[in-house]
């Protein structure tokens, strides 16, 4: 199967990828892995991405492009892939369905997770992570044991700035302005599942698995 998982910043997406790709028994890709694995390797289109990478810069559209076919050109996508943080806008949608079709390759299906805003605010301004290991709590969820204590290695457990309430609101501006079109976009070629994003990382799994066999 290969497919797309869409939703806004805050609603588990990145945990709903990892579950539903063991679940499939495929890859996931994410851009950030992608780049990193084709710098360390060394490759071409890796080197590229590193001069801007290293200026803090964004790697250009079409080189993103040209690493993600040389991710999926790869044996472990075979037989199916997940892509999790691309395409994010218009342009990088139809940049990647240009690329599939000269791979001779077509999506199975685009998994939108769907979540109010202020739901995302409230869980987003909770979120701490530890700033030695990157754990992950949540003050209500799953706070740490100690105030202010990581659980796993004792390091100080602090809220990320991109968690403060501004910011949170400024990022569900950008994906409401720049993402949030491709939902229409799929929707359109007959390619899109709505999922309910609310609820427990197990019930939200559920409901994914249960659109892809509907």
């Amino acid at each position: 199967m290969r497919l797309i998982l869409l939703g806004p910043p805050g609603c588990g997406k990145g945990t709903q990828a990892a579950l539903l790709a063991e679940y499939l028994k495929i890859p996931t890709i994410s851009t950030g892995e992608m780049f990193r694995a084709a710098v360390h390797h060394g490759t071409e289109l890796g080197q590229r991405a590193a001069e801007f990478m290293n200026r803090g810069e964004l790697v250009p559209d079409e080189l993103t492009v040209g690493l993600l076919e040389e991710r999926i050109s790869q044996k472990d996508c075979a037989q199916g892939f997940l892509l999790d943080g691309f395409p994010r806008t218009l342009g990088q949608a139809e940049a990647l369905k240009g690329m599939l079709q000269d791979m001779s390759i077509a999506l199975d299906v685009v998994v939108d997770i769907a979540l109010e805003d202020e739901v995302i605010i409230g869980r987003l301004c909770d979120r701490r992570v530890c700033a030695d290991c990157g754990k992950t709590y949540h003050l209500v969820a799953s706070p740490p044991k100690g105030e202010g204590v990581c659980d796993e290695c004792g390091g100080k457990v602090i809220q990320r700035s991109d968690d403060r309430p501004d910011t949170v609101r400024n990022r569900l501006e950008v994906y409401r302005t720049q993402t949030e079109p491709l939902i229409g976009y799929y929707r359109r070629q007959g390619l899109l599942k709505d999922v309910d994003g609310h609820g427990g990382m197990d019930e939200v799994q559920s409901r994914i698995r249960e659109v892809l066999v509907s």
